[in-house]
C-alpha cells in the first residue's frame, strides 16, 4: 500500500490536508472535479490560454500511466 500525503489548494491558499491510499478511484474523483473546476473556461464565448489547454489535457491523460502511483506522481499544476 502506498499512502500520499494530499494537499487541496483554492487560490493559492491550503485549504486541506490528508494522508490516503493512491488508488484509481481517487484518483479519477480528483482529476474530475479538477476538470469541472476548468469547465467555466472552455465556453464558446472565452478563449482559452494554451497553458489551460495543456493542464486540461495533462488531467484527461492520467489514466494513461500504468499504475495509480505513477499518475499521481505525474499530477499536472494549474496555471495560474
Amino acid at each position: 500500500m502506498i499512502v500520499r500525503r494530499v494537499k487541496v489548494y483554492a487560490n493559492g491558499e491550503l485549504v486541506e490536508e490528508y494522508d490516503c491510499e493512491v488508488e484509481w478511484k481517487f484518483l479519477r474523483e480528483r482529476r474530475d472535479q479538477a476538470l469541472a473546476e476548468s469547465d467555466w473556461t472552455a465556453v464558446k464565448d472565452r478563449t482559452m490560454s494554451q497553458a489551460l489547454k495543456d493542464y486540461r489535457q495533462a488531467l484527461r491523460d492520467l489514466p494513461s500511466h500504468e499504475t495509480a502511483e505513477e499518475a499521481a506522481d505525474n499530477w499536472p499544476e494549474a496555471p495560474e
